[in-house]
């Protein structure tokens, strides 16, 4: 018979909010490569140990000078400058410049000390190798960049749980932060349960079928920025169900068990992960197509999610929960999906009770606008999501869409 609390089912944003209310994550942290902590989040604030640029630099092809030689310059009444030379990218000014004279830098190039400005090449001409004349006056700072001005010595560069982007690996090496400490990525464990299933690359019999959800549930772990281990696929035998998931349990931070379609792998489940620790199951039940029978629990500090068997249901509810697992563990808000706005192509009805998904194909109609085709099947067919270009939410009790409605579609 299922829990009595089976019948109790909830919206999944209210089950995991049950959850949270129990949980209180302690990720570890590790010191690693700034050049491969891309998507890594920072455990420790980041200050920076010293400032960039370190000196004053140019920020244009042109002339390094002083700004009082140019005032009243024009086209019609030219400044002549004599020419110092030329100041190589990499290389500091051997030698200053006086009044009157000018010395050609190049973008990025380090600035003479007595030089407090920079004119573009296209506001001079050169008269002889020699000598140039500047055709417009330039003011004290012009063109160039401030020693400190991107940030100083000892600023924050980036806080504490920050998750590094492209730009922030640049920002951390330009001031020869080459190592950071980031929180570990959570391990997230994955077990599958059923007499039935083999692994994908056995050689099946009628009546078997290879365990694909392990598969999904670690690219998807994965791609959130967790360690995706997979246990492998336990027997429909509570004995083995039960080695295999506290095995499993010890070796991870949140552990995904995907039963088997047999009734007696559903119902094991729930004492199987009763066994892991306390407080165990939270709630049995979540109002939302597919996936009602999901369980959410937390043993021993650690978030134990009881997933439907089928590939479908399995992945709509670990797409709904894991980010938000993996997220909290690291300290920060999940990352809502892209949407797209779309017209529906044809009616779709939900119950009233439960948020139901539907797999979508978007496509261009003829008007300029983006259609949403719904594509139904059952439950249990994995190409209505391996041919869909992403999900239609219907929300609890709106009895649906009308067809021509404009949605959002929430894309893969």
């Amino acid at each position: 018979m299922p829990s009595p609390e089976f019948f109790q089912v909830l919206p999944v944003s209210d089950a995991l909010t049950l959850l949270d209310s129990h949980w209180q994550p302690q990720p570890g942290s590790e010191t690693i490569a700034t050049a491969d902590a891309l998507g890594r989040v920072l455990a420790a604030d980041v200050h920076s140990p010293e400032q960039a640029p370190a000196f004053r630099k140019s920020a244009v092809d042109g002339y390094a000078l002083r700004a009082a030689d140019t005032y009243g310059a024009s086209q019609s009444l030219p400044a002549f400058l004599s020419l110092r030379g030329e100041l190589k990218m990499g290389e500091a000014p051997k030698d200053d410049i006086d009044a009157g004279e000018a010395l050609l830098i190049h973008t990025g190039g380090m600035l003479p000390a007595s030089a407090d400005a920079v004119v573009m090449l296209e506001y001079t001409q050169s008269i002889h190798e020699a000598e140039i004349e500047v055709l417009r006056a330039a003011a004290p700072g012009e063109n160039v960049i401030q020693a400190g001005e991107d940030v100083a010595e000892g600023a924050l560069v980036l806080p504490r749980l920050h998750q590094l982007r492209p730009q922030d690996i640049g920002g951390l090496l330009a001031v020869g932060i080459t190592e950071v400490k980031a929180l570990s990525p959570p391990r997230v464990g994955i077990l599958s349960c059923g007499d039935e299933l083999a692994p994908p690359e056995a050689d099946i019999t009628p009546g078997m079928v290879r365990d694909i959800n392990a598969y999904i549930l670690s690219a998807l772990a994965e791609k959130l920025g967790a360690l995706p281990l997979r246990f492998g696929i336990a027997s429909d035998r509570l004995d083995e169900y039960r080695q295999r998931a506290e095995a499993g349990f010890a070796a991870c931070d949140i552990l995904l068990l995907s039963a088997g379609s047999s009734v007696s792998a559903r119902d094991y489940t729930r004492d199987v992960i009763n066994g892991l620790g306390e407080p165990g199951v939270l709630q049995h039940g979540l109002a939302t197509k597919p996936g009602k029978p999901t369980i959410i629990a937390l043993c021993q500090g650690k978030p134990v999610i009881g997933l439907p068997g089928n590939p479908v249901s399995a992945l709509l509810v670990a797409w709904q929960t894991l980010p938000h697992l993996i997220a909290r563990y690291l300290g920060r808000k999940p990352q809502a999906p892209d949407t797209v706005r779309a017209r529906l192509s044809q009616r779709v009805a939900s119950v009233t009770g439960r948020e139901d998904w539907v797999a979508v194909n978007l496509s261009q109609s003829e008007d300029g606008m983006t259609a949403a085709e719904p594509i139904f099947g059952k439950s249990n067919l994995i190409f209505t999501l391996v041919d869909a270009d992403g999900l239609l939410r219907l929300p609890l009790n709106t009895g649906g869409y009308q067809a021509g409605s404009m949605v959002d579609v929430a894309m893969f």
